[in-house]
């Protein structure tokens, strides 16, 4: 059985989804694996690295499509691979099938097996494939990181003789895997940190990170049975605008994290909102490419508004696409390694197991 991948356009997405190591690791378990040639070198890593663990390298995409049974990828495939991919290989990446539909279904039609990593259950046997968690921590830190870059003050506290630096206030608004570590980031880089979230259970997350809870009056837990926000009603949405009034006043930059699986991302500041914090500010908003959490958030894009920066983030794995493929890598593996029998030496794609049940897409989208 060959496990075969191919470069993504770089122009888009710099992560590879099979790295030497994860390469080693499936060819431990009886598996082949190809790659096309130079297939990690933009991140330096070369084609004796992957040789050297026992990976064929190939000159040709098409081989590779023609030839394995199991295909990743990072992102979902283009018309072009598509129509070279045969009939009932596997195909596993992170297929966004809320943005990709046309392209899924003519993937299904071809009776490619699909399976779409972020649709993986949250339970405990699971967690070693959570590409969202795994994606969304790196996220969260190099939030921190830009937001710092574009402010034009220092962020922690300084006694010098010329006087004291106050540490800037940081805002993060979603407690979530991202927001969690957008906290601790801020924390360890001595920012004076705040958070806010629609989930109760998050008050201890925050709070055990050295940050402030605020907490939006009279509000219940919104919280799924998958541990996600719920959408909120319009008197929680107002409750939350209040709250924010006094906190955006008070704040030097704020990260929004907050997403809703499946739907765009809640609007929590208003133009209103935003223009209440002071010049120099800085809003960075990780939800941008789902709408936003932002007013004035545009993907890709740095817009002024009363000066106040608002910095839209897109493909934001690309800029630190090494260590997020060596997270993507391992989670892939451990996907593979569920989805493979040693004992038939084949893949077994059993709808009893509630990893692949979730995870495969079926029918036409």
């Amino acid at each position: 059985m060959i496990i075969g991948s191919i470069k993504e356009d770089l122009s888009l997405e710099k992560r590879v989804s099979l790295t030497p190591d994860s390469a080693k690791n499936i060819i431990s378990l009886g598996l082949k694996v190809c790659v096309e040639k130079n297939y990690a070198l933009h991140l330096g890593i070369n084609d004796k690295d992957y040789t050297e663990v026992g990976v064929i390298i190939k000159d040709s995409q098409n081989d590779i499509l023609q030839s394995c049974n199991l295909l990743t990828k990072v992102n979902c495939p283009i018309d072009s691979e598509i129509e070279k991919i045969r009939e009932n290989t596997i195909l596993i990446g992170m297929m966004n099938p809320s943005k990709n539909n046309n392209l899924i279904a003519k993937i299904l039609k071809k009776k490619i097996n699909l399976f779409s990593l972020e649709l993986l259950p949250r339970i405990t046997r699971a967690q070693s494939m959570d590409v969202l968690s795994s994606q969304s921590n790196l996220a969260g830190y190099r939030s921190v990181i830009d937001s710092i870059f574009e402010f034009e003050k220092a962020v922690p506290m300084m006694m010098t003789a010329a006087g004291t630096v106050p540490a800037a206030k940081i805002l993060v608004i979603g407690a979530g895997v991202a927001g969690l570590q957008a906290i601790a980031t801020a924390k360890r880089l001595g920012a004076i940190v705040s958070a806010t979230d629609v989930r109760s259970a998050s008050k201890e997350q925050v709070e055990s990170l050295g940050g402030k809870f605020l907490e939006v009056e009279g509000s219940k837990d919104m919280e799924t049975s998958g541990g996600y926000a719920k959408e909120t009603s319009d008197d929680y949405k107002k409750k939350q605008a209040e709250m924010m009034q006094s906190a955006l006043k008070k704040n030097d930059i704020v990260i929004c994290t907050a997403l809703i699986p499946g739907k765009p991302a809640p609007k929590i500041l208003s133009e209103e909102l935003v223009k209440m914090m002071k010049p120099g500010s800085i809003i960075y908003d990780l939800a941008a490419e789902q709408g936003g959490n932002s007013a004035f958030s545009e993907p890709g894009k740095i817009n002024i508004v009363n000066g106040i920066k608002i910095i839209g983030v897109k493909n934001l794995m690309n800029r630190l696409p090494l260590t997020a493929s060596n997270l993507y890598a391992k989670n892939l593996f451990s996907f593979i390694r569920n989805l493979y029998s040693k004992e038939k030496k084949d893949f077994n794609i059993n709808m009893d197991d509630e990893i692949i049940n979730k995870s495969i897409l079926k029918g036409e989208m």
